[in-house]
């Protein structure tokens, strides 16, 4: 099983060792924290093809000495068990994964049909990421928000990393990138006087956040206005011109920022956004041309395009891509999100050693 790559592989953690053990490298955060990265996401496979190594030499060894003692044949069986596991361990670790997996994220809500019910109901799905986040020792900080006179949300965006580097070089897009596309919510909403139940939806879009050496911004690309922040019901929350919009005319993606007191400081979080979105695209693109079969994360809020449901009176959530199933709504929104998560990650495994990509399907 020592293929090639694996030799690269190894070839190349090595070298990440030796660059971070250089003190210049921590002259740069940015780029220190990239190596790290690699070289944790590189160290389960490093170490398994180690112990497969020594596996193997034990058991030509013990099966050698067998030969002259059977009391050696109790270490040859257990050895012979040991090998196959590791091939497979090894082989799993190998495949296909997915190059964003230990990068922090950009998380956007968007309420959809259904007024202020989808309003509140993109708050119900923050606070859930949030106490996840929390679950997860992750740190969550909100860009940029716009909130409605009930509490809801018409749309947030809220940043979430991990303290250091990721163990193992999973990091927050390894486990929050399934849950791009619309979430549908069917209960009783708090604005319905005569107990019906209704159907609305709100819209999640997950974004591996880029760092500036995975995206190039061409400052002569950005149309930058700025304009006067506003809060619920469009009253003005500041006396100048402190929110920005950033378009970029080669893609026309426009990204909004007023949350924070300086235009400096809304430029800045608005162009994380940006760079996020314009590394989206680039890999959407990348992703269409290996695969035509390949979609990105639904972009519409429409209700018949929902990848999961939340179900109040059942306490049911139903997640469509895998037909998972479970009664436990009332913990899910509280953060436990682990189950569907897990088997989300698994059913994207299956797909990878298949050659295919359930988180852009």
């Amino acid at each position: 099983m020592e293929t090639d790559r694996l030799t690269t592989l190894r070839a190349e953690y090595g070298e990440l060792e030796q660059r971070l053990a250089d003190p210049a490298l921590h002259a740069d955060p940015n780029e220190a924290r990239r190596v790290g990265r690699r070289y944790a996401e590189l160290g389960p496979l490093v170490k398994t093809a180690m112990e497969l190594d020594a596996a193997r030499a034990d058991l030509a060894a013990a099966t050698e000495l067998a030969a002259e003692d059977p009391s050696f044949a109790t270490e040859v069986d257990t050895l012979a068990t040991m090998v196959p596991k590791l091939e497979e361990r090894l082989a799993e670790l190998l495949a296909p994964r997915d190059p964003s997996d230990g990068k922090d994220v950009i998380l956007e809500i968007k309420a959809g049909e259904g007024g202020e019910e989808s309003a509140l109901f993109a708050g119900d799905l923050l606070r859930m990421y949030l106490r996840y986040a929390e679950r997860h020792g992750w740190l969550a900080e909100v860009i940029d928000s716009e909130e409605t006179d009930l509490g809801g949300y018409k749309d947030i965006s809220v940043a979430i990393k991990t303290k250091g580097i990721p163990e193992g070089g999973i990091g927050v897009w390894a486990r929050l990138k399934f849950e791009g596309g619309v979430h549908r919510v069917q209960r009783v909403p708090v604005t319905e006087s005569q107990g019906r139940i209704h159907t609305s939806a709100a819209g999640v879009l997950v974004l591996p956040e880029a760092e500036e050496v995975d995206v190039t911004v061409d400052p002569n690309d950005l149309r930058i206005d700025v304009y006067r922040s506003s809060g619920p019901g469009g009253q003005s929350v500041n006396t100048t011109d402190s929110a920005v919009r950033i378009t970029h005319l080669p893609t026309g993606i426009v990204v909004s920022c007023q949350n924070e007191k300086s235009q400096l400081q809304n430029k800045e979080q608005a162009m994380r956004i940006l760079r996020a979105r314009l590394l989206a695209v680039a890999q959407e693109e990348a992703d269409a041309a290996a695969s035509d079969a390949r979609r990105s994360q639904v972009r519409t809020v429409d209700r018949s395009e929902r990848i999961r449901t939340y179900n109040f009176p059942q306490n049911r959530i139903t997640d469509h891509r895998i037909g998972f199933t479970a009664y436990n709504l009332d913990q899910v929104l509280d953060g436990d999100l682990d189950a569907v998560l897990d088997a989300l990650s698994e059913a994207d495994r299956a797909a990878r050693l298949a050659g295919e990509d359930l988180a852009r399907h």
